[in-house]
């Protein structure tokens, strides 16, 4: 049985919801987007967050891991465990406006959808206790998106978010911790057959990880 886990991530954006029904092919040349006029291709964003390969980068330019330092695969939270993995999640709070810890819940005042400077940078635990950069993710809290003057989801490359809330009659806390929110990952470190946009990643595993002590 899996079990609600009170995750209080402070920074931690991690986003659970089902897998696009249209699977976007990962290659930057050949995917053709339906990008709105200003938004980074693919390939953009790839070279942007390149620099966050070395983790110490991300440190330094306020990307803080995961508190509890919870390595994130469908398994884990109640999915197929064939969907794969998501990784650890490194998250910006000043992009993500977040300012304290739960209360109950994660919650803030970020809009951000900038993907050239992603509010989360996401990693999988490699076997010498390295990290390797794989995805990068933008989360917006619903309430501040609506308080911005937004009837409908943000979107990306004509597509919108994924909304997240948690589902109170379950086991498994959906939204991780996080008041309703937004979200959008983009597999551009990480080839992902189930599509470039989809949250789990059949190619990322947490076989690696090494919890906290006593987690």
């Amino acid at each position: 049985m899996v079990t609600r886990t009170p995750i209080a991530a402070i920074v931690a954006a991690v986003g659970l919801q089902a897998c696009s029904s249209e699977p976007v092919p990962f290659s930057p040349t050949s995917y053709r987007a339906k990008a709105a006029p200003g938004e980074p291709s693919l390939e953009e964003i790839r070279a942007a967050s390149e620099r966050f390969k070395d983790v110490k980068v991300a440190l330094a330019e306020g990307y803080r891991p995961d508190p509890m330092n919870h390595c994130v695969t469908a398994e884990n939270m109640g999915r197929n465990p064939a969907l794969g993995g998501m990784g650890i999640h490194y998250g910006n709070p000043e992009l993500l406006g977040i300012s304290g810890p739960p209360n109950p819940k994660v919650s803030g005042t970020g809009t951000h959808t900038d993907f050239r400077r992603p509010a989360v940078l996401i990693y999988e635990p490699q076997q010498d206790g390295s990290l390797q950069l794989i995805a990068v993710e933008n989360l917006v809290f619903e309430d501040a998106w609506k308080a911005a003057g937004n009837a409908a989801p943000p979107r990306f490359h004509g597509r919108p978010y994924d909304r997240m809330e948690d589902d109170p009659s379950t086991s498994v806390d959906e939204a991780h911790m996080f008041v309703a929110h937004y979200d959008r990952h983009i597999w551009v470190h990480r080839p992902n057959k189930n599509g470039v946009f989809t949250p789990f990643n059949p190619a990322v595993t947490c076989k690696h990880h090494r919890p906290k002590v006593g987690s």
